[in-house]
């Protein structure tokens, strides 16, 4: 770890970051779902019809895994991973995946006044981090999250 950041001490990611990493999640997350949705055409004889409700979930589970996954599973997306920020639960530990849906829920729902809330916030936490119990760290080029060996 660096001078900067000891196991006890953790140097919290801010606005900055956690928008970069966002910006490189979105361009994953779009290659993501059009894959999703490349998968589901020879079933629909290649036209999925407007308003299609089931096809409205099946893009909304996509977009849980998307993020779920990567959170559960070490706490870093591949843009958090660029950016060198990791998502925690405020003990350290990893996310579970009802906290996960949570976040993503929250982040959602306010994701504008959710993320400016980073810029009072002591811990640089965002809203939706706030209320769901968890924080983003930044992390050096040797980091191993809890639980990864």
């Amino acid at each position: 770890m660096s001078e900067q950041q000891t196991q006890n001490t953790p140097v919290y990611g801010g606005i900055a970051r956690r928008l970069g990493a966002s910006c490189y999640d979105l361009l994953l997350l779009c290659a993501a779902l059009l894959v999703s949705t490349l998968i589901l055409m020879p079933f629909t004889q290649a036209a999925i019809p407007e308003g299609n409700v089931l096809y409205q979930i099946y893009i909304v589970g996509v977009v849980y895994i998307f993020y779920a996954w990567f959170w559960v599973h070490g706490g870093q997306t591949l843009g958090m991973r660029a950016w060198k920020i990791r998502v925690e639960l405020d003990n350290g530990d990893n996310l579970g995946w009802g906290v996960a849906a949570l976040r993503l829920v929250l982040a959602i729902l306010t994701f504008g006044a959710g993320l400016l809330w980073c810029l009072w916030d002591p811990r640089h936490r965002a809203l939706y981090d706030v209320l769901a119990r968890t924080q983003v760290i930044r992390v050096d080029k040797g980091y191993v999250p809890p639980g990864i060996e």
